[in-house]
């Protein structure tokens, strides 16, 4: 066969790397590297620059750290998949936690991996990804699975006027959480939770933090923790 009629090579998956750690980075550097069929087109050290050299280079999967300044992962895949709804963003991460899980999960994330996956794993889960298939561990399969049963338990909405982040909120809340605890577990800003839960005190018409555990609860929110915290102060 003549070189005219030859194949094309394979088109290579283009891969970005968004971790503020340059030793971790480099080692993923070092992985796209070694791999033929991957092409590494950029590096971000904060959420922010994440999305930025999305946009700019538009690439097939982000290895995505689910803690970095500026913006946090799950905040940097939203606002990529919102603009770059083909691009793969797989989220590489020492938290195994079923709230990142689930955070990331609901941001879009096509892969979650625990950060001391080998490096067979962690290449097998970029072509998967890079193919469509979502790829989760086996044991974070089984949280799936309690999570979506405690789902089907609760089909109606009990609060359609609140938004999924409020919900989010007032389980947290319901649960006997602080506003600091919140901000911690949903890796937002402590400003933002106070205003989520004033957001929701207006909405649902109570007066404190007491009169709206008092509802949620009512509703079935906040009783699969087995929280012993008392209605803390905002």
């Amino acid at each position: 066969m003549s070189d005219d009629l030859a194949p094309p090579p394979p088109s290579r998956i283009r891969i970005e790397i968004a971790d503020d750690h340059p030793v971790y980075r480099d080692g993923l550097r070092a992985l796209v590297g070694r791999s033929p069929d991957l092409e590494l087109v950029g590096e971000a050290a904060t959420g922010t620059d994440a999305v930025t050299i999305a946009m700019a280079t538009t690439p097939d999967v982000i290895l995505m750290d689910l803690r970095m300044p500026g913006m946090t992962g799950i905040e940097a895949t939203r606002a990529i998949l919102e603009r770059l709804p083909d691009t793969r963003i797989v989220i590489l991460t020492m938290s195994e936690d079923d709230d990142s899980l689930f955070l990331a999960m609901r941001a879009g994330a096509r892969g979650y991996l625990p950060k001391d996956a080998d490096s067979e794993e962690l290449v097998r889960a970029i072509r998967a990804a890079a193919l469509g298939e979502v790829i989760f561990g086996a044991s974070i399969a089984t949280r799936m699975q309690r999570y979506f049963a405690a789902s089907r338990q609760r089909s109606v909405d009990p609060f359609p006027e609140l938004t999924d982040r409020e919900d989010e909120v007032l389980d947290l809340v319901a649960r006997g959480l602080s506003n600091p605890e919140i901000s911690r577990r949903l890796e937002i800003a402590d400003k933002t939770v106070r205003n989520h839960v004033a957001s929701i005190f207006n909405k649902l018409r109570v007066v404190d933090r007491a009169q709206a555990i008092v509802r949620a609860r009512e509703a079935g929110m906040g009783r699969d923790a087995g929280s012993t915290h008392e209605a803390p102060a905002d």
